[in-house]
């Protein structure tokens, strides 16, 4: 996550955060997350695993990338291991892009702040839908980290290690469905972004330059640290979500009904508020798509003591949450591209 604050933009968009009481009945004709009855479901939740989200992660984050710096060879390194492995599930690149790699350019970062660093890429992978393939779930987390200083790694194993591997396997569990005829019926976008510890340029490329148009794209899942937690919720299974309830009524009720009939994980809703001064609704990913009137929900652990330090290592990831985590994030996204109705954007 992006250690530096964003400046402000528009403090109108922060809504109330009080608490919506969820019902025990779905909020479209789709059957609820977790049913039975949702073979799909079932056959993807299940193919979400601690130990495969260990075993990327020990890649990813380890002292072989060199910290993951936007643009670095260790950066591109992860990329490629990333590009194979979504060939290794047969998950293809949305066909008008070419190929995984959308180029953010240098002078794009540079113009914004980014100083001296050189051409990087995100990378993306789709899976088409069945029924409404012009509408997009994006799922996001950005892979770069802050590099080398003075000859010491700075591995990101939460930052973002644990988004990234975290959108992999979701990516995995949503191919499963589709290899068993059971896949989603929109599309969905797995997003992997660059530059965000810059400045949150990989994002912010994207909506200015987006493969798919983003009045088709119904909502941004971001996740953005999920693998440890912080001394407020020690030993707690919790995950901090933010911006949920800022655009739409619903993706907030649909979240909790997701989490209540999976994990029912504590959701706290503390870096909602809009007097925080964190200001996190801000400063990651998600930003980029809300400011351009997409639902999001970010999901982030909070701020431990190894947040932007060389010991944020792999050895610490609490690996059960970081996959009760994941399961939520997926079971949202389940829910959404394949309810009836596209969730409504009627919050300012």
């Amino acid at each position: 996550m992006k250690k530096l604050l964003i400046p402000l933009f528009a403090a109108a968009l922060l809504a109330s955060c009080e608490a919506v009481k969820v019902s025990d009945n779905s909020t479209s004709n789709h059957t609820s997350p977790g049913s039975k009855d949702d073979k799909g479901f079932q056959i993807a939740y299940k193919a979400i695993k601690a130990d495969d989200l260990k075993k990327n992660l020990y890649v990813i984050a380890s002292d072989e990338m060199g910290g993951r710096d936007t643009g670095s060879p260790g950066q591109k390194k992860a990329g490629e291991y990333m590009v194979n492995y979504y060939k290794s599930l047969g998950i293809s690149f949305p066909k008008t892009l070419g190929s995984y790699y959308q180029k953010v350019p240098a002078e794009y970062m540079k113009q914004r702040g980014g100083g001296n660093l050189p051409d990087s890429e995100n990378i993306l992978a789709f899976i088409e839908g069945s029924e409404k393939p012009e509408e997009i779930v994006v799922i996001s987390a950005h892979y770069d980290h802050v590099g080398t200083r003075n000859g010491v790694v700075y591995n990101g194993a939460d930052d973002d290690g644990s988004g990234t591997v975290g959108v992999m396997e979701i990516a995995k569990a949503f191919q499963e469905t589709k290899k068993a005829g059971k896949g989603p019926k929109r599309s969905i976008l797995f997003l992997h972004v660059t530059g965000e510890e810059h400045g949150l340029f990989g994002s912010e490329y994207y909506s200015d330059n987006p493969v798919f148009p983003l009045a088709n794209t119904v909502v941004d899942l971001n996740i953005d640290m999920i693998g440890r937690d912080d001394p407020e919720n020690r030993g707690k299974d919790y995950v901090y979500v933010i911006g949920s309830e800022m655009l739409s009524s619903e993706l907030k009720v649909i979240n909790e009904a997701a989490n209540k009939k999976t994990n029912n994980l504590i959701l706290n809703y503390k870096y909602d508020d809009p007097n925080d001064p964190e200001r996190l609704y801000y400063r990651s990913d998600h930003y980029n798509f809300a400011k351009n009137n997409i639902p999001v929900a970010f999901f982030f652990d909070g701020i431990h003591e190894d947040y932007h330090k060389p010991t944020d290592d792999v050895e610490k990831i609490d690996y059960s949450l970081l996959a009760k985590r994941t399961q939520l994030v997926f079971a949202t996204a389940w829910e959404i591209a394949n309810r009836e109705n596209r969730i409504v954007v009627d919050k300012k």
